[in-house]
């Protein structure tokens, strides 16, 4: 008997898989994506762009710190080092090599929710005043950022939790009109939080639910009070911002080096502060005293992590989805893969080990990403490259920004929104894609100006699943028509040889976000096959068949690679079932033709809707030469037909 349990005990210790020095290695490469990168790095061709990135990076980096740190109702000098740790932390682990993350206006807002609730303003005479912690800085100062660290710290936790459970393929709730509506209504908040110091005036803090509405009814109650300096200071900075700007991008083509029109407008402006006294004289707000140096680490108020548990789940999953679209933008543009996953992973990591360093909440922004853009970024070095400088402002620069006005910091953030405040023109294309995503737009707005950004976003998810599982029941389970079954019927109109390089795929089941990734990669890997005639149906039959529930994997829309074999082949698409689509849907199917139109493949679709035709040429850039849209299979046959007698006939002429 013993002998028996020991043969079992040893089939069992062989059967288990002992790890080797391979396995670790490539647990290492899969979890620390800068090992993938740094070791193939070109310093001839990307050292130069990722150095003029990072410095104008820096400059957006200690601009916004600074901001969002008094966004977060924390002392400035806590922003600078948000936008220091986290950068470098989200370098070794992040797989997005154009996202900027570091300080965040959402998460800033949410931050400043607790802090205010838990340690509020009016609390600042109540609380000892000393100067002799580690930053010379107050005991009220410093217990206010140890409320926003426990934030950053509680949130990244969440975010590292999503990861070891493997959550990131529910990211496909995060739809893109969700996210917009989201990311435009908190930023309508930020500008809002910021008109007490672009006016001068001296404004409670105001929170909770129509929070929006109250702050704007105590301007008007208070309009009297507002500071004309500081007013006229706020306009001069804003309209520079928005010319300079404008003139960078438009221009940017004819310079290499755009203008820094951010740290030139705060050196001016803190000049001429310096010199009027503009804060004695006018009793202009001022940024104030900026301790040098980094602190040893310390821990988190770990003691408040219960009162902060919403703001920790606000900041985990609002900061993640604004990230998280920046990181799929990213990879689309420049045509590399990311993990969603993964994601979840650096964000994660970059909150947590940042609260030990008395950071705020992280996350990537719209407007540093897009810097990283038009200035020729190359990989992650640049954001690494731009923490140098960020270091150069905490030990040497920063005491000097002591004179910068509040009300031109305030401009700052102003204008550095601009990237999501235009996204109120996505309103316009929803109008003309689906009438459904424009009302979720305009519903998550509302909520989210009303209440919070994460009842926004919670709205936002839950509406969106909820229409979707009442229009499901009135549509058919995803599948994929045999194509021997089509070619057998072709075949008696054409001859076997053109029918060889016709491919025809009958979609059977409405397009949207829940399956778009799902249909792109299933009609790539069959566009990528060879020829269907030298393969057994069996495998083509159990290849092409699918349903709703395998839509739902995480699988990554990889663009086909191989040339069409047997010269140019051309693609069929019956949408006799696309019972309906969103914007989604729509964007895929634009991307399907304009992929197959790059590699020399005709597209037709056949039995489409006028509403399906309507939105395909809105939003793409259609060939307008020759029809893609036809009434029938058999009528793109026959165009696809004629067109290769002609093509015949003129190569005959030549002859």
């Amino acid at each position: 008997m013993t002998g028996a349990k020991r043969k079992k005990k040893n089939v069992l210790w062989s059967k288990m898989h002992i790890p080797h020095c391979e396995d670790f290695k490539q647990w290492c490469r899969r979890r620390l994506p800068i090992l993938q990168w740094a070791p193939h790095y070109n310093l001839k061709e990307n050292l130069l762009p990722d150095t003029v990135s990072g410095i104008m990076l820096a400059v957006q980096q200690v601009t916004q710190g600074l901001a969002f740190a008094i966004l977060s109702s924390v002392h400035p000098v806590f922003g600078l080092y948000g936008s220091l740790f986290p950068v470098i932390i989200y370098a070794i682990f992040g797989m997005g090599r154009h996202v900027a993350t570091g300080t965040f206006a959402l998460t800033s807002l949410i931050s400043a929710n607790a802090v205010e609730r838990l340690l509020p303003s009016s609390s600042k005479n109540l609380t000892t005043q000393s100067n002799t912690s580690m930053l010379g800085l107050s005991d009220f100062e410093m217990q206010r950022i140890g409320i926003a660290a426990a934030i950053s710290f509680l949130g990244g936790m969440i975010q590292v939790a999503i990861f070891v459970l493997q959550l990131g393929s529910a990211t496909f709730l995060l739809t893109e009109p969700v996210i917009s509506a989201m990311t435009t209504g908190a930023a309508t908040h930020v500008v809002t939080s910021q008109v007490k110091y672009l006016l001068g005036m001296k404004m409670p803090y105001i929170s909770g639910p129509l929070g929006f509405f109250y702050m704007y009814a105590y301007v008007f109650e208070n309009i009297k009070s507002v500071q004309l300096e500081a007013l006229f200071l706020s306009l001069l900075s804003i309209v520079v911002l928005v010319l300079v700007k404008e003139l960078n991008e438009k221009f940017k083509r004819k310079i290499k080096v755009v203008l820094p029109v951010d740290l030139i407008l705060i050196i001016a402006a803190s000049f001429a502060c310096y010199c009027t006294n503009m804060e004695n004289t006018y009793g202009l707000e001022v940024v104030g005293h900026i301790p040098k140096g980094i602190p040893p680490p310390k821990a988190p108020s770990m003691n408040v992590l219960s009162a902060i548990i919403t703001e920790a789940f606000g900041v985990a999953l609002v900061g993640y989805a604004a990230s998280l679209a920046l990181a799929q933008g990213s990879a689309k543009k420049f045509n590399y893969l990311i993990d969603d996953n993964q994601e979840f992973l650096a964000h994660g990591l970059s909150n947590v080990i940042s609260s030990f360093f008395f950071c705020i909440p992280s996350a990537a922004a719209m407007g540093r990403t897009t810097s990283l853009y038009s200035t020729g970024a190359k990989t992650q070095v640049a954001c690494l490259i731009s923490c140098i400088f960020v270091l150069t402002v905490i030990y040497a620069i920063g005491p000097f920004l002591y004179w910068l006005p509040m009300c031109v910091l305030a401009s700052i953030i102003v204008v550095g929104l601009k990237g999501m405040l235009i996204q109120f023109w996505d309103l316009k294309k929803y109008w003309n894609v689906d009438k459904i995503n424009w009302g979720i737009w305009v519903s998550t707005y509302v909520f989210t100006i009303c209440f919070a950004a994460n009842v926004g976003l919670l709205y936002g998810v839950l509406c969106t699943i909820a229409i979707m599982i009442g229009r499901f029941p009135r549509t058919k389970t995803l599948s994929m028509k045999n194509m021997k079954e089509m070619e057998f019927k072709v075949k008696t109109e054409v001859d076997v040889e053109s029918l060889q390089l016709v491919k025809i795929i009958s979609i059977n089941n409405p397009l949207i976000f829940l399956n778009t990734k799902k249909f792109h990669t299933d009609l790539m890997n069959i566009i990528q096959k060879e020829n269907a005639s030298n393969q057994p149906t069996d495998d083509i039959s159990k290849y092409e068949q699918n349903t709703l529930l395998s839509s739902l994997s995480n699988d990554n829309c990889n663009e086909f690679s191989q040339p069409c074999p047997n010269g140019k082949h051309s693609l069929i698409l019956d949408c006799t079932g696309l019972n309906f689509f969103d914007y989604s849907g729509i964007s895929m199917l634009v991307e399907v033709y304009m992929d197959c139109k790059n590699k020399s493949m005709d597209v037709s679709l056949a039995h489409c809707t006028a509403s399906l035709i309507k939105a395909m040429k809105y939003c793409g850039n259609l060939d307008s030469e020759k029809p893609i849209f036809f009434d029938s299979v058999s009528a793109a046959i026959s165009n696809i037909h004629s067109n290769k007698n002609l093509s015949k006939l003129n190569d005959q002429s030549e002859v």
